[in-house]
């Protein structure tokens, strides 16, 4: 989707929003590096404090973040590049870009608070259960298990068939449902590109009925196909060729498509990025191989990255190369981290960093802020569906248990409980 205005709660995805601005902190993690004249930067996609990498060698440097963005806005109003004033008007942003009520219901806005009082926001994906919400592990840890200092989440549900285009957190309209147990992946390690950057939220009740749940893509290999991704996170009112906004404007759910262009671990890198960059720390002691990322189009060859990327490591003539799909066309922005990747319908992916390999190869403006040519990364849920079938009860699971929990049930719905942390 069109990069995302930073909205009211730190965001998949960056942002600090109006009403936590004086008590937000950063949740992105940041990694940098580089050797031989190859350089790079990379970020999660929380919003609030990015985590990130960077590096260098054989002449490409890049930069990595965890990121929605669009080719023309996704938000309302009018910018004006910073030093000068900027203003920005609500919600809005061109029509091509509002979620679907049949298709994104169930994407939820997740906000995070701890107990310094910061706040941040990311996005998740209903399952078919409808208890449990699919998001980044970055959204409630920093590697190792969940962070000790997450005092609670929410999950926002927003009826766009019925309620209109609108910021769902805070909104005394959204369903606010509770967050009561969270199951980060054991092998996730906190490095900002990470092939297990996922996380499991059990809410304390069913999610309300509007909510559309979501089945597992588990087909393999991702290569070359065409996927729709969505967020709450950062919008832009001018579209790709400047990046996000960078005031408050994340709450309001957007969506768009792209192509999984690859994953590091193809063999037509003959083991650049998993074995030659891997091995000398640039992207920490994560496994990256199944990490796929898309790049950001604007149908100018100049921009296609995974082009211009593959071609300078070595890959065979033509491999990654395409120009976009056009006005669809959307990379991810702080705040989105954790939405979905749909195939078909299904979940096929988890929203996890963005990455740049700067202006020499294809990044239309400097820096890592979600412009034309850079990269968006995702975790496969392939993967991973043994272990979310592990932690995931079935839907007749489900049954049995409210059936024999009664007035139990009940009272979850009146008074938020205490979080049991997993």
């Amino acid at each position: 989707m069109s990069q995302y205005e930073l909205g009211r709660a730190l965001g998949l995805a960056i942002g600090v929003g109006s009403a936590l601005a004086a008590a937000s902190v950063a949740h992105a993690q940041t990694v940098s590096g580089g050797r031989d004249g190859l350089s790079f930067v990379a970020s999660s996609r929380a919003s609030a404090e990015a985590n990130s990498i960077s590096g260098e060698r054989d002449g490409m440097t890049w930069t990595a973040t965890s990121r929605i963005i669009g080719v023309t806005p996704t938000g309302a109003g009018t910018i004006v590049i910073p030093p000068s004033p900027t203003v920005r008007l609500g919600p809005g942003g061109d029509a091509t870009y509002l979620p679907d009520p049949a298709q994104h219901s169930g994407v939820a806005a997740l906000i995070m608070q701890y107990s310094n009082g910061s706040a941040f926001i990311c996005s998740g994906s209903l399952l078919s259960d409808r208890r449990s919400i699919a998001t980044a592990g970055h959204c409630v840890s920093s590697g190792g298990g969940v962070d000790a200092d997450l005092v609670s989440t929410t999950a926002y549900f927003w009826d766009y068939s019925t309620q209109g285009d609108e910021r769902v957190p805070f909104n005394p309209a959204a369903t606010a449902v509770d967050v009561s147990q969270y199951f980060v992946n054991p092998e996730y390690t906190g490095e900002v590109i990470d092939q297990n950057d996922i996380a499991i939220l059990r809410l304390a009740e069913s999610a309300p009925a509007f909510a559309q749940s979501y089945e597992l893509y588990d087909n393999g290999d991702l290569t070359g196909t065409d996927f729709n991704v969505a967020g709450y996170g950062g919008r832009s009112e001018v579209g790709g060729n400047f990046g996000v906004s960078t005031l408050p404007s994340t709450g309001f759910l957007r969506e768009g498509d792209n192509t999984y262009d690859y994953r590091w671990g193809d063999a037509a890198f003959g083991g650049f990025f998993t074995d030659i960059i891997a091995g000398e720390n640039f992207f920490g002691t994560a496994e990256i191989d199944f990490s796929f990322v898309s790049d950001f189009d604007n149908g100018l060859a100049a921009q296609d990255k995974s082009c211009r990327i593959a071609a300078a490591v070595g890959a065979p003539s033509g491999f990654g190369c395409d120009r976009g799909l056009g006005a669809r066309e959307a990379g991810v922005a702080g705040g989105d981290s954790g939405g979905p990747g749909f195939v078909g319908g299904k979940l096929a992916s988890i929203n996890s960093y963005g990455l740049t390999f700067g202006t020499g190869f294809g990044d239309i403006r400097a820096g890592l802020n979600s412009s034309f040519g850079e990269y968006s990364g995702y975790v496969p849920i392939y993967i991973h569906t043994d272990w979310i079938a592990g932690v995931v009860p079935e839907p007749s699971t489900w049954a049995l248990m409210i059936g024999g929990f009664g007035l139990a049930g009940s009272a979850l719905r009146r008074r938020r409980p205490a979080l049991a942390k997993a």
